[in-house]
């Protein structure tokens, strides 16, 4: 039987698909509040049970937080790794939303018709794709296409405690020869792409402490330092005129795009302006010298997150006050060690200190980036896949965000990552009226029939 029968299956089971993602996302599995932990389980319980259907050897695996979904399929050729999240973030702010985040439903929107409900783009309805091409090609040939291996986390959202440590207590179990993660998107809404370089990130909260209490600012005012004022130098110190973070040693060791790279980006047509735009902003305020795509995907950043200190309610108090703080965040690039950078930002951070103040911090996540081998010719054999089935050609693209789990298949399991995603820049993850279009779930499922169909057959 043919690749035609499995997407004609696909086709035809659209609306079986489309129901059983709707009660996936029914079950309010919201990680990072503990009123939802049974809920949690629920939607890793659903997830096993669905699995089982297809003939997968499923079981739900507890972990000190939510639990783990793995199931293994056995067959011929390469062994392949699928990871999703069944997780999903709060709801909050409930008002905006237009209809019960968790009583899903198809709507017509002008751009066609969409899956409406928290978790339908981030990360169920992504999950979901794969799941379904798994049950049409199993319905139609009677097993699945090679070896595979499912990996469900329910704590994406939260910040992933128990995945490290589950990876390194089963990492004979889940290695494979290839990682697929489905949490990724369209390039610009239209284009199938594949990423192939995450940044890193690390993030800081500092506190600089002047006098040992607020001060009076006739009585003490052009005597005493404020540190409000110490802490503004600093994080203006942060950044040349031209864009450039200043921090010594940033940059070492980070590597030019190679020609190949800067064609292929370059021949993506960014719409720059238009990307800007609709959040009303108008030039870039990156590194000057740098195309735009360059300053989201290959270089790193340093970005104050939150900064407060003194009286910011209503009316006015004329205090100094005795602290002042602020939350940095740095994306970081291939090159870059994270602990490099938290150790030159405080350095950077205490020889800028005036005297009397003194510094506290607070240390957040450090991971380093990502940057896959598209050596690999699974890497190709999925990027024409992907051209087979969308009207644009697949291209290989970066991704200003950092997503762990690619990293964490390096470095623990030692293997290679794929990201491929449907998502669309208007999905409004994370946020009210969450949404996944139906032609994302759609054409999503019949390409990763596409892609079993490349990296099995060999």
């Amino acid at each position: 039987m043919s690749l035609d029968a499995v997407l004609a299956r696909i086709d035809d089971q659209l609306p079986a698909a489309t129901d059983r993602l709707l009660e996936l996302l029914r079950i309010p599995s919201i990680s990072t509040d503990p009123a939802y932990a049974d809920q949690c389980s629920d939607a890793a319980d659903w997830l096993v049970a669905d699995l089982n259907s297809l003939g997968v050897k499923a079981e739900k695996r507890e972990t000190p937080g939510h639990p783990m979904v793995v199931g293994h399929v056995d067959g011929d050729g390469p062994h392949l790794l699928f990871y999703g999240h069944y997780d999903v973030q709060p709801v909050d702010p409930l008002e905006l939303w237009e209809n019960d985040p968790f009583d899903p439903r198809v709507e017509d929107t002008p751009n066609g018709p969409v899956i409406r409900g928290r978790g339908s783009s981030d990360d169920k309805g992504q999950l979901m794709t794969f799941v379904e091409a798994c049950r049409a090609w199993r319905e139609i040939h009677g097993t699945l296409p090679c070896k595979i291996t499912f990996f469900f986390e329910g704590e994406e959202e939260s910040g992933s405690p128990s995945l490290v440590p589950f990876m390194q207590q089963n990492a004979d179990e889940l290695r494979a020869d290839i990682a697929l993660i489905c949490d990724t998107g369209l390039f610009q809404s239209k284009t199938p792409a594949i990423v192939t370089m995450l940044r890193g990130m690390v993030t800081e909260e500092l506190t600089i402490t002047g006098p040992r209490v607020d001060l009076h600012s006739g009585f003490f005012g052009g005597l005493a330092m404020n540190p409000i004022r110490a802490l503004a130098g600093i994080l203006a110190d942060l950044h040349d005129d031209t864009g450039k973070v200043t921090i010594p040693g940033f940059y070492d060791n980070i590597p030019d795009l190679t020609d190949q790279v800067r064609d292929q980006w370059e021949g993506l047509d960014f719409d720059w302006q238009g990307f800007l735009g609709s959040v009303g902003l108008s030039e870039p305020a990156g590194e000057k010298g740098r195309m735009p795509l360059e300053m989201i995907w290959s270089r790193p950043t340093a970005e104050v997150n939150g900064i407060w200190g003194g009286y910011t309610g209503d009316g006015f108090k004329t205090v100094l006050p005795a602290q002042a703080h602020a939350k940095i965040s740095f994306r970081l690039v291939q090159g870059q060690d994270p602990l490099a950078i938290r150790k030159a930002f405080q350095t950077f951070v205490r020889t800028r200190l005036p005297a009397d103040c003194t510094v506290e911090f607070k240390e957040y996540g450090a991971s380093a980036a990502s940057v896959m081998e598209t050596a690999d010719p699974a890497f190709e054999a999925a990027r024409q896949a992907l051209s087979d089935e969308w009207p644009d050609e697949a291209a290989y693209v970066g991704c200003g965000g950092s997503i762990p789990i690619a990293g964490h298949f390096q470095s623990i399991l030692g293997m290679n990552a794929m990201l491929i995603g449907f998502g669309k820049d208007d999905d409004a993850i994370h946020s009210p009226n969450e949404k996944y279009d139906m032609e994302s779930f759609h054409k999503g499922t019949r390409s990763w029939a596409r892609i079993l169909d490349a990296l099995c057959k060999g």
